[in-house]
């Protein structure tokens, strides 16, 4: 089989492609996520058979989903699909499809994405970082992503915001249950709640970021302490895992100038002389991770 299929298996779309031995996508085909858990496998299959239908090719299945895979009993947890939640998804799939199929963390399969012919193409390390509803990331070494023992490789959003300010501290709740963590001050609703903390108005991240973009003052300040902060996690990224190259991904990654205000930061905090690693954002957008996830079958094996 030379045709490799995407699957991103989200908590409102089922995004499947079909990838060509050149990267590029034939097919793209997208449904609505069903609310209960054999509904969802339908659809997913339903998907595949309307890609090779219309390519008239058998291929090979990656599939992205939202949370992970616990080794010991093969049941996904931390999917913010809840549906998966406690179940063997990969096997019941598999069954369903006719096929083996390999299955990854949403983040590992963005991160696999730009390495492969993304913005970071041709690197050695990289760490891809998701800024959204959450924060997340993956790592690829080689071209091959680095799952870990625990399978939580990445989970840089659940360590606590470095070198924390008097004000930082205890930090916000973070729905893990624990107070500080990085994503309780980087995930796009953590910038409306800490704009709304600090000045009394309730406004959406999209108003706080357009604000700052005309040089409003009490935005400008909230962005500033999100570039900081953000310098600062990324910065213990670097400190551990010396990457070549960050890519950033997720809605606030389309924060104008945000890689390029992050990165004169880092100095400050990376525990070197020199920065080689390059901050940049992501080339795919919002394909990075059903790309990722065809990506999950090389070529040679496709």
């Amino acid at each position: 089989m030379s045709m490799r299929i995407g699957i991103d298996l989200g908590g409102t779309k089922i995004e499947g492609i079909a990838l060509g031995p050149d990267g590029a996508i034939q097919v793209r085909r997208r449904v609505p996520t069903p609310k209960q858990y054999k509904p969802i496998l339908e659809a997913l299959a339903e998907v595949v058979d309307a890609i090779e239908s219309a390519v008239k090719e058998r291929g090979t299945v990656g599939i992205g989903i939202p949370g992970t895979v616990m080794p010991a009993t093969g049941v996904v947890k931390n999917a913010n699909s809840v549906a998966l939640n406690g179940q063997t998804f990969a096997r019941d799939i598999e069954e369903r499809l006719g096929r083996p199929i390999r299955l990854m963390n949403d983040a590992n399969c963005f991160a696999l994405s730009e390495a492969a012919d993304g913005a970071a193409a041709g690197a050695s390390v990289v760490f891809g970082v998701i800024l959204g509803t959450g924060v997340g990331g993956g790592i690829v070494v080689d071209g091959k992503i680095i799952v870990g023992v625990n399978q939580i490789t990445g989970e840089w959003g659940h360590n606590p915001l470095p070198w924390p300010k008097r004000s930082e501290v205890p930090g916000p709740p973070c729905y893990c249950g624990k107070r500080g963590c990085i994503e309780a001050f980087l995930s796009g609703p953590s910038l409306a709640r800490d704009h709304e903390t600090h000045t009394g108005k309730k406004l959406s991240t999209r108003d706080i970021v357009q604000g700052a973009n005309e040089g409003e003052k009490e935005p400008m300040k909230t962005m500033e302490r999100y570039h900081d902060r953000l310098a600062r996690a990324i910065s213990s990224v670097i400190n551990l895992l010396d990457p070549d190259v960050i890519v950033l991904g997720g809605g606030m990654s389309n924060v104008v100038g945000l890689a390029e205000e992050t990165q004169k930061r880092l100095p400050e905090y990376v525990f070197s002389d020199t920065i080689e690693t390059r901050l940049v954002h992501n080339m795919h957008g919002d394909s990075s991770g059903v790309r990722g996830a065809a990506w999950l079958w090389p070529i040679a094996s496709a």
